[in-house]
């Protein structure tokens, strides 16, 4: 199977301690989709921030490159390699 590309929209709240928790993230169709809904995410009540990126691989085997930061909106976290 060909390498597919996924674009996606993630959104944060904060814990009790305030520190930074990635929500449910949502599957778009392009990357300005992706953008647009991590714009509208970060917006919402209780959100601080979100971010958009993509993610290229294949599914059929499960192998996906490194994630790609299209976009940060708000208060994100620096370091997003642990999610």
């Amino acid at each position: 199977m060909a390498d597919v590309t996924y674009y996606v929209a993630l959104p944060f709240t904060q814990d009790n301690d305030g520190a930074p928790v990635a929500g449910n993230a949502e599957e778009c169709q392009s990357s300005a989709t992706a953008l647009r809904r991590a714009e509208m995410m970060s917006r919402m009540p209780g959100s601080i921030g979100a971010v958009a990126f993509s993610r290229t691989g294949d599914p059929a085997i499960g192998e996906f490159g490194d994630a790609k930061l299209l976009r940060t909106f708000g208060n994100v976290p620096e370091d997003l390699s642990t999610l």
